[in-house]
C-alpha cells in the first residue's frame, strides 16, 4: 500500500472537496424591464446630421437572438450612400471640424460621454436586445467603458502636442470605420473617440446583426450639438463595408473583425495613401501554474471564455494548467460550469446569453463536432436551454491536441480547450503555437514568473492572475495575423493624426 504523503493528503482532500454534494440556489426571474426602450418601426441612414432613406432603396431585419424575432428593419447602403456619407463627411472636415481648436472639439465629446452616462439604461438594453449578451454585461461593464472612453478622449482633445514629444499633430481627414457585432457600442467608441478627439471626420459602418445602438448614438450626436457629416453612420452587410474602405476620399480605414476579411482590406488598401489598422481574430492561451490561487484562477478562467458567450476576440479559449494540477483544476471548472445560467439575457441571473447570430452558432456546432471526431473529450453539463433562440451550452474540451481543430482555429463561442504542461518552457512553447497574438494571461503566485512569462509570450496583451481587464488609457491590439495597430491610451491617437508637413 502507498504510504500517504502529506501532499497526497492535501490533493486528496482538496479533491473530496470539489466533489462533495453542493448547494444548488434556486434563482428567481429578475428581467429587465425594455419599457425604457422605443424601438422604431424602420431606421434609415444618418448622413450629415440627418436621417435619410437609402437611395438603394433596401431594408433588412434586425433580429432578437433570444426570440428570433425581428426588432426593426434597417436601411441597407449602396454605393451612391457610401458616397453621399464620405462627401458630408469631408465637407465637415473643411469646413472646421478639422481646423476646430482641441479644446472646443473637446466640448462636444464630453457632452456625449455625459449623454452616453445619461441613457447608459436604455442603451445596454437595445445592445441585449440586438446583440443577446446578458444585460449585467452590457449594463455593467460595456456602457460605462463607452461613456468612459469618450471622456478619456475628450480630455486629450486640447493636449495633443503634448502626447507625441517633437511631433506636431494634424488630423488625418475622413475616416471609414467597419466595427464587428461582439461588442457594437463599445468598439464605436474604441474607434469613434479618438477620431473624433484628434479632428477627423467618420464614416462608421456598424455590424449588420447589431445596428441599432450606433444609430442609437447618432441621435445622442446630433442631441448634443456635433456639427452635420462629423459622424456618419452607413448599415448593411458587407458589400457597404467594402464600398467604405474601398472608397478613394477616405484617409483612414479602421477594422474590427475576422483575420480572413482583414487580410483582403489589407491588400484592398496596399498601394494606396490610407492609413490602416486592423484588430482581428485570436486564440489566446490562458496560463495556470500549480501556485496560482485555483478558486481565484477558476474565476478568470470562467470570465476568459463563457464572458459574452465567448463572443470575444481575446477569449482565453486556450487553457494550458500545469500537469500536476491538471486533474483537479479540470474537476473544479467542471463543478463551476454547472452553476452557469444559460438562458434570456434580460434575466439580471443570466451568465450566458444567446448566441449573436443562426450563422455564427452553426459555425460553433461544426468546429465542436470536428473536436468530437479528432478524439478530444467533451464535457457540457446539464442545462436546460429555450426552445426558440440561437443557444450554446458551455463546453470544455480535454484531451486536446495542438494539432487539432479547436486548438487552432477561433472558434468565437463557449468553448474552451484544456491542455497540460510540465515547465514554464513548455507552457511558452505551447502557448506561441498559433498563427494569432493578441491576448495571454498568467496565474501564478512568483511576481519574477509573471515578468518572464510575459517577456516571452507572443501578445499583444498578456493579463496577469486577472482576465479581460480594460481600460480607456490601455493600449490594445495584437500582431502576426491579430493585426497592427493599438487602439486605446496615447497610441490610439497616433492612429488618427499625421505630423504637419507630412508622414511621422
Amino acid at each position: 500500500m502507498e504510504p500517504q504523503t502529506t501532499e497526497n493528503t492535501e490533493v486528496a482532500s482538496r479533491k473530496a472537496d470539489v466533489l462533495a454534494p453542493r448547494i444548488e440556489w434556486e434563482y428567481v426571474p429578475s428581467r429587465e424591464s425594455t419599457d425604457i426602450v422605443e424601438i422604431a418601426d424602420r431606421y434609415d441612414l444618418f448622413i450629415g446630421g440627418e436621417f435619410r432613406k437609402p437611395k438603394s432603396g433596401k431594408y433588412f431585419p434586425t433580429v432578437d437572438p433570444a426570440t428570433e424575432e425581428t426588432l426593426a428593419e434597417v436601411a441597407e447602403a449602396g454605393p451612391d450612400d457610401v458616397d453621399a456619407a464620405v462627401a458630408a463627411a469631408r465637407a465637415a472636415f473643411e469646413d472646421g471640424w478639422g481646423r476646430m481648436p482641441g479644446s472646443e472639439r473637446a466640448k462636444y465629446i464630453f457632452r456625449i460621454a455625459r449623454m452616453i452616462q445619461e441613457r447608459s439604461r436604455e442603451l445596454a438594453v437595445l445592445e441585449t436586445l440586438d446583440g443577446g449578451k446578458p444585460i449585467k454585461e452590457s449594463r455593467d461593464v460595456d456602457l460605462p467603458q463607452v461613456a468612459a472612453n469618450f471622456f478619456y478622449y475628450a480630455g486629450w482633445a486640447d493636449k495633443l502636442e503634448y502626447a507625441f514629444p517633437g511631433f506636431r499633430p494634424e488630423p488625418l481627414g475622413v475616416a471609414g470605420q467597419v466595427i464587428p457585432w461582439n461588442f457594437p457600442l463599445l468598439m464605436l467608441a474604441w474607434k469613434v473617440a479618438p477620431a473624433l478627439a484628434t479632428g477627423n471626420t467618420v464614416v462608421l459602418k456598424p455590424a449588420e446583426t447589431t445596428p441599432l445602438t450606433a444609430l442609437v448614438f447618432a441621435e445622442i450626436t446630433a442631441e448634443a450639438g456635433l456639427p452635420p457629416g462629423v459622424f456618419n453612420v452607413v448599415t448593411g452587410a458587407g458589400e457597404t463595408g467594402a464600398a467604405v474602405v474601398g472608397h478613394p476620399d477616405v484617409d483612414k480605414v479602421a477594422f474590427t473583425g475576422s483575420t480572413e476579411v482583414g487580410k483582403l482590406i489589407q491588400s484592398q488598401v496596399a498601394g494606396t495613401r490610407k492609413r490602416l489598422t486592423l484588430e482581428l481574430g485570436g486564440k489566446a492561451a490562458h496560463v495556470i501554474f500549480d501556485d496560482a490561487p485555483i478558486d481565484q484562477a477558476i474565476e478568470g478562467v470562467v470570465n476568459g471564455i463563457f464572458f459574452n458567450q465567448g463572443h470575444v476576440c481575446c477569449a482565453g479559449s486556450r487553457l494550458f494548467v500545469q500537469e500536476n494540477i491538471h486533474d483537479l483544476f479540470v474537476d473544479k471548472l467542471k463543478a463551476r460550469l454547472a452553476t452557469l445560467r444559460v438562458g434570456d439575457p434580460l434575466d439580471k441571473n443570466t451568465d450566458v446569453g444567446a448566441i449573436n447570430s443562426r450563422q455564427q452558432l452553426e459555425k460553433i456546432r461544426q468546429l465542436v463536432e470536428a473536436g468530437v471526431e479528432e478524439g478530444a473529450e467533451i464535457y457540457q453539463p446539464q442545462c436546460e436551454l429555450p426552445d426558440r433562440g440561437y443557444w450554446f451550452v458551455p463546453t470544455l474540451f480535454t484531451g486536446v491536441s495542438q494539432s487539432h481543430r479547436i486548438a487552432q482555429e477561433e472558434i468565437f463561442g463557449p468553448v474552451l480547450s484544456i491542455m497540460s504542461f510540465r515547465t514554464p518552457a513548455e507552457a511558452v512553447e505551447k502557448a506561441n503555437n498559433t498563427p494569432y497574438g493578441l491576448s495571454a494571461g498568467v496565474w501564478t503566485s512568483k511576481g519574477s514568473r509573471i515578468l518572464w512569462m510575459a517577456d516571452r509570450m507572443k501578445a499583444g496583451v498578456v493579463w496577469a492572475n486577472t482576465y479581460n481587464k480594460f481600460d480607456p488609457a490601455s493600449p490594445f491590439g495584437g500582431y502576426k495575423e491579430s493585426g497592427f495597430g493599438r487602439e486605446g491610451g496615447r497610441h490610439g491617437l497616433l492612429n488618427y493624426v499625421k505630423h504637419a508637413g507630412g508622414r511621422p
